[in-house]
């Protein structure tokens, strides 16, 4: 009986706009699932819950070992907040993982908050009694925050921080922390100084008495880096004295700021896009990672890179790509830039906002045709270049070659199948942990990237 017939052959993986995809191992196939994963949000070829599915999944398949790394990299590298737990609660499943759900659990809690919301996950499909590993773990995470982190983040919802400090059978570890820990159970903990009790407190109060809550909270320096960006919109619907925002963005703390966070807050807030920037800039200076010779950038601008990273955002994945390219033009010897979509387009290798809208604008964002642009750009260069990167959600209509030199394919979205991978060097994720990643790989030996 011959069984090499059509019906019996495997099918051939292909990416959603059909082109060739690479066979990976199911550790490879986690990874770029979660590294760019806001869990539950829907992408433009895939909804939420078929990314979680993928990802339940996959946990059996991957040593344990490599899903607790995965947890402890997206929260700390790739500074994911809801994924990382997901992947703890997916591992305290299996008996051959337990063992390291525990210490992995403390790790990935760094938000007073994420110790409810891990609960949330845990009882997703029913409430059922915790693992030990996962008490544990939990014990020891509530540790770690003081009677600010708690009663900023103690919230009304399913979950409660003192529910899970019942749970957990959390132990004090001297009497400072358990009379803190009785205001908790009390609801007795000081409240906090910040914008949201400050709002709250406002009710609805008229727009005078928003500002002036806006502009106290400025001027005492009482907003974080985040929020400060993603209040823009507030700060200008309240009218809040613009002299009070550019005094506050001159002196943010940006160490911890995505660049592509800037671009999504100039999007929205035109008029403060030059103070935008200069943040930008300070949070990309003093960077250790330095790429010599000459780099050549590919980005991806079709029309599913438009799509919002998460439902209750306004930043999409042009603005993640955009932003890496802003920071690989910093951090490169020498750089040529090109768009793809339908066409290849180069673009001026301006610096800052400069260069996200030469990028945006290069053409209309259309189809994915990476095959074509790459012989395009490899053609025009003639391998007079050291490295190639491209930026992209690896969902190529066309096939896919090998790079002629050394090439880079960093992913941005979580989509089951992509090109990126045999003789290409793939890396998943929007953090500008991923550009680290290529200044260490071709470091020298003996010469660590810091």
């Amino acid at each position: 009986m011959r069984l090499n017939s059509a019906k019996h052959r495997r099918p051939w993986l292909r990416t959603h706009e059909g082109a060739p995809a690479s066979p990976i191992s199911p550790e490879q196939a986690l990874r770029r699932t979660v590294l760019s994963c806001m869990l539950w949000e829907s992408e433009f070829y895939e909804d939420g819950v078929q990314i979680a599915g993928r990802i339940h999944e996959l946990i059996p398949q991957v040593a344990p070992e490599a899903v607790a790394a995965l947890a402890v990299e997206a929260r700390e590298r790739m500074k994911l907040r809801h994924v990382p737990l997901l992947l703890v609660r997916e591992m305290a499943r299996h008996a051959s993982h337990r063992a390291l759900v525990a210490n992995t659990l403390t790790r990935v809690i760094q938000r007073a908050d994420e110790l409810s919301e891990f609960v949330a996950i845990y009882w997703a499909n029913g409430r059922q009694p915790l693992s030990a590993q996962v008490k544990k773990g939990l014990a020891a995470a509530f540790c770690k925050f003081d009677e600010y982190a708690l009663a900023k983040y103690d919230r009304a919802g399913a979950v409660r921080l003192r529910d899970v400090l019942f749970l957990a059978h959390a132990r004090p570890v001297d009497e400072a922390q358990a009379a803190l820990w009785k205001r908790l159970v009390d609801n007795q903990l000081v409240t906090p100084d910040t914008w949201e009790v400050a709002l709250s407190a406002a009710g609805r109060a008229g727009k005078d008495d928003k500002r002036a809550v806006w502009e106290r909270l400025l001027v005492e320096r009482k907003l974080g880096a985040l929020a400060l960006l993603r209040n823009l919109r507030n700060f200008q619907d309240a009218g809040v004295d613009g002299e009070k925002v550019l005094s506050a963005l001159a002196v943010l703390k940006t160490d911890r700021v995505l660049p592509f966070r800037f671009l999504a807050a100039a999007r929205y807030a035109p008029q403060w896009e030059e103070a935008l920037e200069g943040a930008m800039f300070r949070a990309l200076e003093d960077r250790p990672a330095h790429l010599a010779g000459h780099t050549v950038l590919l980005v991806d601008v079709s029309g599913s890179m438009e799509s919002p990273i998460s439902s209750r955002s306004e930043m999409r994945r042009a603005d993640a790509a955009y932003g890496l390219a802003i920071l690989l033009r910093e951090i490169a010897e020498k750089v040529t830039i090109y768009t793809f979509s339908e066409a290849t387009r180069r673009v001026p290798a301006r610096r800052g906002m400069a260069l996200r809208d030469a990028l945006d604008q290069s053409q209309a964002h259309m189809g994915t045709y990476l095959g074509r642009s790459l012989a395009q750009v490899e053609s025009e260069l003639r391998e007079s270049f050291d490295r190639l990167i491209v930026i992209t959600d690896e969902q190529s209509h066309d096939k896919v070659h090998a790079p002629l030199g050394k090439g880079y394919v960093i992913n941005v979205a979580s989509a089951q199948n992509g090109v990126g991978y045999g003789a290409w060097t793939h890396i998943d994720g929007w953090s500008e942990a991923v550009i680290d990643y290529i200044a260490e790989l071709e470091a020298p030996a003996g010469d660590p990237v810091a």
